[in-house]
């Protein structure tokens, strides 16, 4: 390829599509850059894996040799989740890492995740490659390669150290993502009777897409519960990262209301700890931290930002709407969705009914995430221009964080740009439908007033 995609150096990590903006040349100049930059924080390893996609093996070929041509020892893990890769930054002599993966992407993406000298890295981390490729400003050397097994010695690590109260029967959807090849594992270590669901690693996904945060992804799902004897549903997606439960009585546990959960517990020996939550979460949080004796602060959305936070605050837990939960209670403060899942085992493992449990956490009328389909880059101007001009009358306040939150006595109205795809993310909650209504008309009121041919997704 001999044209480098500016656009595929995303916010919190590097995506493309395969053939049209990734392929192996690219991934090699990657590996060459992020290796340079690894050399100039004065280390020398570099920890890689992949998901199951079926563009995975080049990429991580192409990957490894281009780290290697910089001088840095590359240790493969092979097929591994997401999470993986950062226990292995934690544990191996290595405080880099990178893992090829397109996430919940459709199949014909991939891409990389990277944590550089024990940082997730971000933003103009991401634009400092970008830019040491087009200058071809490479370190040059020889690098070792090796291969290494981590998964017994993370499974041992959470089996050892989370414990149930009870044996439960649980049901796994992993929508033919890698975390297949881990969760029932792991579930059935801590002593779970496990039924699974779409278990089988398959790139191409043909059951439903990988993506806990869409209903539609949780049916099968859903069906398992009702159908058999399980009383609680986990799902992930494509790389593991994320978690999505479900009840025994079909109800879906948004990770905004998974994260009260864990805060409780987490306070409990951390008391007056502080709790980071993302735009997108509800409004119940930081009241029901409060009660609790913590501090709640709501953060940025994006999973490196989040985990930059937590580094900076030294706060126990964060998580944002999207299913990414970040323990570094008795964990790494990396995010992971089989070690989530393990967390909320634990817990409802200590009460008889866990889908009374989980079905009593505060919970509003709310929308799910809601996008806003534009051309590249159209997003980032409408909320810049939103927020110079909009006025919401009756808001207590509007916060500008990250996109727009507004805040109303009865509920909140968020628009924000997406740092992934051309497209505004919006999410409503408030006390009543009619309080919905009128606060999903004032957001859409004010996205018409700087696009009127905006066609809005409510």
């Amino acid at each position: 390829m001999s044209l480098l995609s500016p656009s595929i150096f995303k916010a919190y990590d590097i995506r493309g599509i395969i053939g049209k903006t990734l392929d192996a040349d690219v991934a090699y100049l990657i590996g060459q850059a992020f290796g340079t930059a690894v050399l100039a924080k004065g280390e020398q390893t570099v920890v890689i894996g992949r998901d199951g996609r079926l563009s995975g093996p080049e990429l991580a070929t192409a990957l490894a040799n281009g780290l290697r041509s910089s001088g840095v020892d590359v240790i493969d893990l092979g097929v591994v989740v997401t999470p993986m890769v950062y226990f292995g930054a934690n544990v191996l002599e290595a405080r880099s890492g990178i893992m090829v993966t397109g996430s919940h992407n459709p199949p014909d993406y991939n891409g990389f995740k990277m944590v550089l000298g024990g940082d997730a890295i971000y933003g103009e981390a991401i634009t400092a490659l970008y830019q040491a490729i087009l200058q071809r400003a490479f370190a040059q050397g020889n690098g070792g390669y090796r291969t290494h097994d981590i998964r017994a010695a993370y499974l041992q690590r959470i089996a050892g150290d989370v414990k149930l109260a009870r044996p439960m029967k649980i049901a796994v959807d992993c929508g033919n993502g890698v975390a297949g090849a881990y969760a029932a594992e792991l579930y059935r270590a801590m002593g779970c009777e496990v039924t699974e669901l779409f278990c089988e690693v398959d790139g191409a996904f043909p059951n439903h897409h990988p993506d806990p945060a869409h209903p539609e992804n949780l049916q099968d799902l859903i069906r398992c519960l009702q159908d058999g004897d399980a009383e609680i549903g986990l799902a992930f997606d494509g790389d593991g990262d994320r978690l999505g439960v479900v009840t025994k009585d079909g109800q879906i546990i948004y990770p905004d209301r998974q994260l009260m959960l864990f805060a409780e517990e987490v306070l409990s020996r951390n008391p007056g700890a502080q709790i980071l939550y993302d735009v997108k979460c509800t409004r119940h949080i930081a009241p029901w931290v409060k009660a609790r004796g913590g501090s709640a602060l709501m953060w940025k959305t994006g999973h490196s930002l989040v985990k930059a936070k937590l580094k900076e605050t030294g706060a126990p837990l964060g998580g944002e709407m999207s299913g990414h939960i970040f323990f570094k209670d008795r964990w790494y403060g990396f995010d992971d969705g089989l070690y989530t899942g393990a967390r909320l085992l634990e817990i409802v493992s200590r009460v008889a009914d866990s889908a009374a449990l989980l079905n009593a956490l505060p919970q509003s009328a709310s929308t799910p995430e809601l996008q806003l389909q534009l051309q590249e880059g159209e997003n980032f101007e409408i909320i810049a221009a939103m927020q110079q001009n909009a006025d919401f009358p009756g808001a207590d306040e509007v916060i500008t964080i990250d996109g727009l939150r507004v805040e109303y006595p009865d509920g909140f109205g968020l628009a924000r740009s997406s740092n992934t795809t051309p497209v505004i993310v919006m999410r409503f909650e408030a006390e009543t439908p009619a309080a919905l209504a009128r606060i999903q008309q004032a957001l859409k009121q004010a996205v018409l007033a700087v696009k009127p041919d905006a066609q809005l997704p409510y």
